[in-house]
C-alpha cells in the first residue's frame, strides 16, 4: 500500500528504524534531512521502542532495611545500565514532536506512516485523532477486495468460479497478500481458470485445517470435562468412606 501511495503521488520513501536511532536529537536530524514530497515509514512501532502502553510511574523509595537485597539490586542495576548504553534513548515525547510538534513544522508535503499489529498497546497520545489523521485496518480479504485483485492480476470482473470463492471467503480467513499470490500467473500456461482453481484449492485446505483444529479443541475440552468429573467422583468416594469410618 505504501509503494502504491508513493507511485501515485510521485513521493520518495524513507524507512526509519527507531531502534537504530540513539536519541531524540538524532531523530530530529533524520527528519530534517528528509526531502519534501516524501513518505516516512516506521514499521512495527509497537515493538520498535518502549513507547507503548501506559506511562511508567516513579517507584517509591523503600525505608531502611534489606541492605543485602539493595546491594544485589545495585549490582544488577549496574549491569542493566551497561546494557542500556547501547539502546536507543528515543522517547514517546520525541516521537510525538516528530509527528506534529515544532520539529514537523520545518517542512511540508510529508506523509508519516506507522504500522503495528497491536494498536491497543500503543499510547493513546500517539494514536489520537488529529495526530494520526487516518487509521486503516488491514483485515482479511473479503469478496469485494478479491474482485478488485482479480481485476488487477487476471483482468476479469466476472467468472463462473467467483461464487465458489465467495462462499469460501465467508468461511475462511485469508489475507489479501495470500489471495494475490494465488491469483498471480506463475507460467505461460496459467490463466483465469488455473489461478482461480489454485486459490480455491488453498482456501479449501485452510478450511480443512480450521475444521481439524476445531475438532482437536473440542476433544481437548471433552477430556478436561471427563477428568473433572473423575476428580469429583473420587472426592465423593473419599467423603463417603470417611463417613463410614
Amino acid at each position: 500500500m505504501i509503494a502504491v501511495m508513493a507511485n501515485y503521488l510521485d513521493y520518495d520513501i524513507y524507512d526509519i528504524e527507531l531502534t537504530s536511532v540513539a536519541t531524540n536529537t538524532d531523530l530530529r536530524k533524520l527528519f530534517i534531512q528528509t526531502t519534501s514530497k516524501s513518505i516516512i515509514v516506521i514499521e512495527d512501532i509497537d515493538c520498535s521502542l518502549d513507547i507503548t502502553g501506559k506511562r511508567k510511574k516513579k517507584k517509591k523509595k523503600k525505608s531502611d532495611g534489606d541492605d543485602d537485597k539493595n546491594e544485589k539490586k545495585s549490582e544488577s542495576s549496574e549491569d542493566e545500565e551497561e546494557e542500556e548504553k547501547g539502546k536507543s534513548k528515543v522517547t514517546l515525547s520525541g516521537v510525538l514532536n516528530f509527528i506534529d510538534g515544532l520539529w514537523s513544522a520545518c517542512g511540508g508535503e510529508r506523509i508519516i506512516v506507522f504500522t503495528t499489529n497491536h494498536v491497543d498497546k500503543l499510547d493513546p497520545a500517539l494514536i489520537r485523532r488529529g495526530r494520526m489523521d487516518k487509521h486503516i485496518e488491514m483485515s482479511y480479504c473479503c469478496f469485494e477486495a478479491f474482485k478488485f485483485l482479480a481485476g488487477i492480476y487476471l483482468g476479469i470482473d466476472a467468472h463462473h468460479l467467483f461464487d465458489k470463492v465467495r462462499a469460501l471467503l465467508g468461511e475462511v480467513d485469508m489475507t489479501p497478500a495470500d489471495v494475490a499470490e494465488n491469483l498471480t500467473p506463475k507460467g505461460p500456461g496459467d490463466n483465469a481458470d488455473t489461478c482461480l482453481s489454485e486459490l480455491i484449492s488453498e482456501l479449501e485446505k485452510t478450511k480443512a485445517k480450521k475444521a481439524q483444529a476445531k475438532g482437536k479443541e473440542k476433544e481437548k475440552e471433552k477430556g478436561k470435562k471427563k477428568s473433572k468429573k473423575a476428580e469429583e467422583k473420587f472426592d465423593d468416594d473419599e467423603s463417603d468412606s470417611d463417613d463410614d469410618e
